[in-house]
This record gives structure tokens, sequence and C-alpha cells, in this order.
């Protein structure tokens, strides 16, 4: 996908030349959209943010290093997110030039993908095309407009519900919607979506949502929303649709040679293109690894920047297969094992993510990073079945499916309708551990003040969250440019 940006930026730069003034506050659009490789460019255009959080990864790394799963290593400011000393200026982040590891990259990635979604929206409609096609890259446009602002209500709560494409800067200052309208246009914008003809099944362009992607991720944003009948139907529905299917060895969603066999699960993710040169690779694999690339299986660069907690690691059943993605020791390259208390000087109980490993790549690293699973839908499923009409043997039925490819029993028959509600809980963090998935799932749901009190080791031995923590501070340097917009009453 990465690939075919670099025509993008040569096409706005050769147009940028051709003005005959240069103009300042204004976007000159009008020689752009017109024909079917015009939409197609500004469409992968519209792609390119979720590269940008992927890259960082803030797609993944702000959630992580909130909860109660993993931490980091206390360099670059990474651990003002596991200790929550962050400010609204994200000052230790900016000090140690990594903005694009902090909530602010959310922030200017999303809104940078909603403005250049909204160009499509406005502009293509009117490009000499095919209808077909022409209705599709549209619907793709809504569908990612939707999951920027889902990104952005998720992480900041009340924001900017930006629907129109600003040709001067007058037109981008927004003020904050209620988080009930932002959710109101989020399902607008998947409506249109799931209208917009998209193909059905796993085999579409690497990157691209189908028709059963928008279901997808419509069920989870109404998860969100405690829109528990939304989430149920739409969760059924790509289930029911029986177009993706659970890969039978969960180790195989992540490997790196895996990843086209994967698709049949991972329904949408970040298409990482490590290996080309320039790369849109992630430092998912860099930062999991063991130090100073002591591990040829981890990657051929690696840190030692992010480990799992103890307390997480011995959550397991020792028969989960998922554990298998956790380990206590590595293989050095002398082909020595190396023994839990020397995998990290920071501590004796460092735990190595085995999620994203890439053995072979020297620039940038291959493995993808999933955005939805089925195996997350089917989780939904459960949740949303069990709000609705509690822990009813269909919501059993959904839970068990994911529990068996797991090696596990189904779950303990009986339980109330809080306590099964929990035990979903409990398998999301399972399943979907170094995803970016659970600090959203603690703050939805309200446990984050509790949950993290068992997630503290000899290098995190206290973990001061409070309850602004909820959601991300706006970003100071986004008050100081936009008069309308104001910080999170928790924050000012």
């Amino acid at each position: 996908m990465k690939k075919r940006l670099i025509p993008i930026l040569i096409l706005f730069g050769l147009s940028a030349c051709q003005l005959d003034e240069t103009i300042y506050s204004s976007i000159y659009t009008e020689a752009f959209y017109k024909t079917a490789a015009d939409a197609e460019k500004g469409l992968i255009a519209v792609y390119d943010p979720i590269a940008d959080m992927a890259v960082g990864p803030v797609l993944t790394i702000v959630s992580d290093l909130s909860a109660d799963q993993s931490y980091p290593r206390a360099v670059v400011g990474r651990n003002t997110l596991t200790l929550f000393t962050y400010d609204p200026n994200y000052t230790t982040q900016k000090s140690a030039g990594r903005v694009s590891e902090s909530p602010q990259q959310i922030w200017l990635s999303c809104y940078d993908g909603i403005e250049k979604a909204n160009w499509i929206i406005e502009k293509v409609p009117a490009a000499r095309m095919d209808a077909t096609r022409q209705k599709q890259i549209i619907g793709e446009a809504y569908f990612l407009r939707a999951f920027y602002h889902w990104m952005l209500t998720k992480n900041f709560g009340d924001v900017p519900v930006k629907i129109k494409a600003s040709s001067n800067q007058v037109e981008a200052i927004v003020g904050k919607s209620a988080r009930a309208d932002v959710y109101k246009q989020i399902y607008s914008d998947l409506d249109q979506a799931t209208n917009a003809g998209l193909v059905s099944g796993p085999g579409i362009e690497k990157g691209r949502p189908s028709k059963e992607t928008v279901a997808a991720l419509y069920a989870k944003v109404a998860l969100y929303n405690d829109d528990w009948a939304t989430a149920s139907k739409k969760a059924q529905e790509v289930i029911n649709s029986g177009k993706y299917s659970l890969m039978p060895d969960v180790r195989d969603v992540y490997r790196y040679d895996r990843e086209d066999a994967a698709r049949v699960e991972t329904m949408w993710a970040f298409e990482s293109e490590g290996g080309f040169s320039p790369s849109r690779g992630n430092q998912l694999t860099g930062l999991m690894g063991p130090p100073a690339s002591a591990g040829p299986e981890y990657g051929k660069t690696t840190f030692g920047s992010m480990f799992a907690y103890q307390s997480f690691y011995n959550s397991f059943n020792p028969v989960d297969k998922r554990r298998l993605l956790l380990d206590t020791t590595y293989v050095d390259k002398s082909n020595k094992v190396v023994p839990q208390r020397s995998i990290t000087p920071i501590t004796t109980q460092g735990v190595l993510i085995r999620k994203y490993q890439d053995p072979v790549s020297t620039v940038g690293n291959t493995p993808n990073i999933p955005i939805l699973r089925l195996a997350d839908i089917y989780l939904i499923a459960a949740e949303a079945e069990a709000r609705v009409n509690g822990a009813t043997s269909a919501a059993y039925g959904f839970i068990n499916v994911v529990r068996k490819r797991a090696g596990l029993a189904d779950l303990t028959p009986g339980l109330g309708k809080d306590a099964f509600v929990d035990a979903v809980l409990q398998e999301r963090s399972w399943e979907l551990f170094g995803e970016g998935d659970r600090w959203y799932d603690l703050t939805r749901t309200g446990k984050y003040l509790t949950a993290l009190s068992s997630a503290v080791n000899s290098v995190y031995p206290s973990r001061p969250v409070q309850a602004k923590n909820k959601y991300f501070p706006i970003p100071q340097d986004e008050i100081n440019a936009n008069p309308k917009l104001e910080q999170n009453p928790d924050w000012k």
C-alpha cells in the first residue's frame, strides 16, 4: 500500500510548481480529483495516517503501556504512559523527540486522515470514472473517517467532528462535539460505507476493508458506545457471513511469513512493508525483542524496550496456547538458552512478547499489526449478547470458539451476567494483548482504576492512575492553535 504513495507526493509537488502564484491560507484542489487515477491516489493518501500511527507505534503502545499487560524500559519518555505523568504539553515526549509515540500523534494523524477523507467525499463524486469503483472509493473514505473519529473519541472523549474539507484556515477551526454526537457521526459514516458496494471476503487488496470489515468496525464501535444490540447484530453479521475463520494455530496469526494465510482471520491490519526502502515498517519488533539484538528469533535489530508483566504471564492457564506468544527465556546467537533472570538488566522477571518477531528483515520490520480480527468479533458477540440477554447459550458459544482455538476447556457454565462479562473481558486480555486494545477495554468499562493494582513490579512498584486518566489531555498545541477548542475538564 505504501509504495504507491510516492507518486502522490510527486504529483502534489508538480502541481505546486505549476501555480502562477503562492497561495497562503488556502488549499488548491481544482486540478486534482478529476480522474479515476486522481481518486485512487487521493484514497491511498487517506490511509497514510494509519502508517504514521503504526510506525511510531502509537497505534498500539499508547494503550499497551497504559494498561496491565506490558511495561517499558524507562527511556525516551515511554514511562510517562505507565506512570501517568504526562501533561497536556506532552513535555517529556517532546523533549525526547518522541511525539510520534505520544497521544499527540494520534490527534495529529487522525485529523490528517479525516481531512484527506473529506476531500475524497466532496470531490470524487464529480470525477470521470467507473461508477461502481467511484462509489467504493467514497465508501472507503467514509469507513476511514469513521475509524479516525473513533480513535479520537476513545482516546480524548469529546472531540471536534470534522466532516467538511477545509479550503482555508478559518474552515479548519472547529469546536468540540459531545461524545454522543461523535458516535452518531461515526454510525452515519459506517452506514455510508456499508452501502458502498465494497468487495466481500478476505481476498481483497491488502490493507483495504471488505464489506465484512465495515460490519466488524461497526460492531466494535457500538460496543464502545454501550450500544449492545447494535454490537451484537453487526458482530453476528460478520460471523454468519462465513467469509472469515480462525487460524488453527494462533501463533500463525502473527508470523511474518504467514501474513497472506492469516488474512482469513485478520480482517484489517496495518500492512507493514519493512524490507523496502523507504520502509514503512513498525518498531514493535525492535521494542519487544531482547536487548542488543541478542535473540535471532526475535529480529535482526532489537532493543529490549518493552516486556510483559509477570502477573500477566501468570494469569494464563499453562495449557493456553496463547501463552506461547510470551516467553521467559530465549535462545541467543550462540544457541544458548538465556534464563529469565538475564532477559533484561532492569528486572529478574522480564517476560518477552513474541507477537511481532521478524528474524529476516534488515530494513524496517515485516509483521503486520492487526486492527480487526475475527477472534475479536467473536468476543464482541459474546459480550454484547450477555449485556442484552444474559449469559445465554449463544453467548457461551461465541466465547468458547475462541477458547477452543487456545486449547482451553469451555468456560464454566452457569455464570451470572456480570461474571460472564468479566470472563469475556479477561478472554479479550489474553487474546488481544500487544494489539493496542486493553487500555480501552479498561476505560470503557470503568475498571482502569482498580485493574492496575496487580500490574506492578520492581520496575514500577507504584502506578498512581487517577480518574482523569480515562481520557488523555488534548494536546496544548492544538488548543493554542484553535480558539474554539477547550481542554478536557479533568485536565484544565
